[in-house]
């Protein structure tokens, strides 16, 4: 009968360990789902987690035409009479040539930290963040956003804004020097009527 107790003894001990160890996993600070471990990669792989872009595009573009055209028109008439001969001549030319050519080049230059706001199929990263910075009494604004493959993020968490892929980068500028930019109404009117 000692024997029966003793063993009751342990199986209750046993169970009693479980469910103690279970309570506690189930009391840990620590959650299981978003723990990363001190040795573990510290690339942004989930909603929430930041992720530094460096911005560094630049774009060129240039066009240009020539039109070259002439034309030349005669015409020559002649009377002869036996004590006479007259002749006239008529010539019309005409020529044309134009020419034009546009360039432009932009440059932008800039570090921004992003944050994943979803993550599509394939572990694409959906990112999108916005940078201000007021420097005398001029705000620049930039903002970015895209899809950024976890492959492309370094170690360091950076990733350049050309491996973003349907990238939307934006720059704005508000104050004394974007306003002087812009043209007056006047001067638009008066070179919608051709007048400038």
């Amino acid at each position: 009968m000692l024997k029966i107790e003793l063993h009751k003894l342990a199986a209750w001990l046993t169970l009693a360990v479980a469910a103690l160890a279970h309570a506690q996993a189930q009391e840990s600070l620590i959650d299981p789902d978003s723990f990363r471990g001190p040795a573990a990669d510290r690339r942004a792989y989930r909603v929430g987690d930041l992720l530094t872009v460096h911005v560094l595009e630049a774009t060129r573009a240039r066009s240009g035409a020539a039109t070259d055209a002439s034309s030349d028109t005669g015409l020559r008439i002649g009377v002869n009479s036996p004590s006479t001969d007259y002749d006239a001549s008529l010539g019309l030319s005409g020529g044309s040539a134009g020419g034009a050519e546009t360039s432009r080049v932009g440059e932008l230059r800039a570090q921004i930290s992003v944050r994943v706001t979803g993550i599509r199929s394939g572990g694409l990263l959906e990112v999108a963040g916005e940078q201000s910075l007021v420097v005398n009494g001029e705000r620049q604004q930039i903002a970015i956003r895209g899809l950024v493959r976890a492959d492309d993020v370094s170690a360091a968490n950076t990733v350049w804004s050309h491996r973003i892929a349907d990238a939307q980068v934006e720059l704005t500028g508000i104050g004394t020097v974007s306003e002087s930019q812009r043209q007056s109404v006047v001067y638009r009117v008066m070179k919608w009527m051709r007048l400038l």
